[in-house]
């Protein structure tokens, strides 16, 4: 039902989302956020099932993005050591100061098989919500001359909304895709729309954005 649910959660934020913006596609990346089996996999640590519902619309997505050669690039939360690198994120998830989630060289963090990135598309590995945090991410983009960053992954009001909140800070132009994001909780997914759609990015669907690239 998450995807159904879209129109409504749009409706709701409406008023605050008026900085409706064009995409600029030939400096458009699409940018997936943490799409990892600990967070899809029923297996995983920290599995939910609302990240299950996006990932037919990140593959859409995905091969639109391809087909139009525009750059993709994927972020992965991971620790190597949480007493060393994991800092107030290990502090506030027992899981992962206890070395049971996100930690490297596990199946869990790696991205799901079903958006499998190519040889070519970049791995962020990051140790904080924010994929712009003590990541080369800033640098990567300046390269590739990106200036619309489209967002999606999970989750909506951690990894995401902290991304596109740094990537405003940098002057980015942020999408913020309501039906290919996802939270833990319906009720958090909205709140962080409503924020961004305030203050930090114009918020769409995946429909929108691959209306703009056709």
């Amino acid at each position: 039902m998450w995807i159904e649910q879209t129109r409504d959660w749009l409706e709701e934020i409406k008023h605050y989302n008026s900085h409706i913006m064009k995409l600029r596609q030939r400096k458009a990346c699409l940018l997936v956020i943490d799409m990892q089996n600990e967070f899809l996999a029923e297996d995983g640590a920290v599995f939910f099932h609302y990240a299950e519902a996006i990932v037919p619309n990140i593959k859409r997505l995905l091969g639109a993005f391809r087909a139009a050669s525009l750059p993709v690039v994927f972020t992965g939360h991971m620790h190597e050591d949480p007493a060393v690198d994991g800092g107030m994120t290990a502090e506030w998830w027992p899981d992962i100061k206890q070395g049971k989630s996100l930690i490297k060289g596990t199946k869990g963090v790696e991205i799901v098989r079903a958006l499998k990135p190519r040889k070519t598309e970049r791995i962020i590995w990051k140790h904080r919500y924010s994929a712009f945090y003590n990541t080369d991410l800033e640098l990567i983009l300046r390269g590739m001359e990106v200036t619309d960053l489209v967002i999606a992954g999970v989750l909506t009001n951690c990894c995401c909304e902290s991304t596109a909140r740094d990537g405003f800070f940098r002057d980015f132009r942020i999408f913020f895709l309501a039906d290919a994001t996802a939270a833990s909780e319906p009720e958090f997914h909205v709140a962080s729309l409503r924020n961004l759609a305030y203050a930090f990015a114009y918020v769409t669907t995946t429909e929108d954005i691959l209306g703009q690239l056709s």
